[in-house]
C-alpha cells in the first residue's frame, strides 16, 4: 500500500514530497489549494484532520501531521536520512530537525504578518530584522564547517530547514552575504529528488 500525502500547494508539505522522493518510497498525492483571497487552507482539509492543516501523512491506518514527526516517523520507518552516527551528528540532527520550526520559522511567520500592517508593520519589521539575523549568522556558521547540518550526509534535518531557509530570501534578506547558506540551498535545489518533488507538487515559489 502506498503512501498518501495530503498537499497544500505553496506550503511547508513540500518538504515531505523531497523527502519521500529521496527515500524512493511509493506514494499518493492528494492536493489542495489556498483559497487566493485569504492564502489560507480551503475547508476540505478539516474533513482529513480536524486541525485543516497540511501536510498529513496517511500509512494504512496511520495518519500524522507536523513535519518533524512525520520525517521522524520515516526515518524509523527505511532507516535512511537519519543522523548517520550516536555522536555528535545525533545531536546536529534532533536539534536542527525542532529548530526549523521551533524557532525559525516562528520569526519568519511574524515578519509576514507585520509586512502587511501598513505603517506599524514597518516599524515592528525594523525591530525583527536583528533577531532573525542572530538565526540567520548562526546558520551560516553551521553550514561554513560541514556540508550538511548533521554531517557529512544529507539528513532529514536539512529536508526539514530546506522551507525556513527558502522563506527566508524572499521575506528575510538572506542572500549573497551568507555564503555558506547559499551555496547549501543551491545544493538542495540540484538534486534530482528535489526536482522530481517540485514537478510533483505543483505552484511553489520559494525554490
Amino acid at each position: 500500500m502506498s503512501l498518501i500525502v495530503h498537499h497544500l500547494n505553496n506550503s511547508r508539505s513540500q518538504r515531505l514530497l523531497w523527502m519521500l522522493e529521496e527515500l524512493e518510497l511509493p506514494y499518493e498525492i492528494r492536493a489542495y489549494q489556498r483559497d487566493p483571497r485569504t492564502m489560507l487552507a480551503p475547508p476540505e482539509l478539516r474533513q482529513v484532520h480536524p486541525l485543516g492543516k497540511s501536510p498529513v501523512l496517511e500509512d494504512g491506518r496511520i495518519k500524522l501531521v507536523e513535519t518533524g514527526a512525520i520525517c521522524e516517523y520515516l526515518v524509523e520507518k527505511t532507516a535512511r536520512l537519519g543522523p548517520g552516527d550516536s555522536g555528535e551528528g545525533l545531536r546536529r540532527y534532533r536539534q536542527f530537525l525542532h529548530y526549523a520550526e521551533g524557532s525559525v520559522m516562528p520569526m519568519l511567520l511574524l515578519m509576514l504578518a507585520m509586512g502587511k500592517v501598513p505603517l506599524m508593520g514597518k516599524i515592528a519589521l525594523k525591530r525583527i530584522q536583528p533577531m532573525v539575523d542572530v538565526h540567520l549568522d548562526y546558520i551560516e556558521q553551521e553550514l561554513a564547517s560541514r556540508p550538511w547540518f548533521a554531517g557529512k550526509a544529507i539528513s532529514a534535518a536539512d529536508i526539514m530547514m530546506s522551507f525556513p531557509l527558502e522563506a527566508a530570501v524572499s521575506r528575510a534578506g538572506l542572500g549573497s552575504s551568507r555564503p555558506a547558506t547559499m551555496a547549501w540551498l543551491k545544493k538542495i535545489h540540484a538534486r534530482p529528488a528535489y526536482q522530481r518533488a517540485l514537478e510533483k507538487g505543483g505552484e511553489y515559489d520559494y525554490a
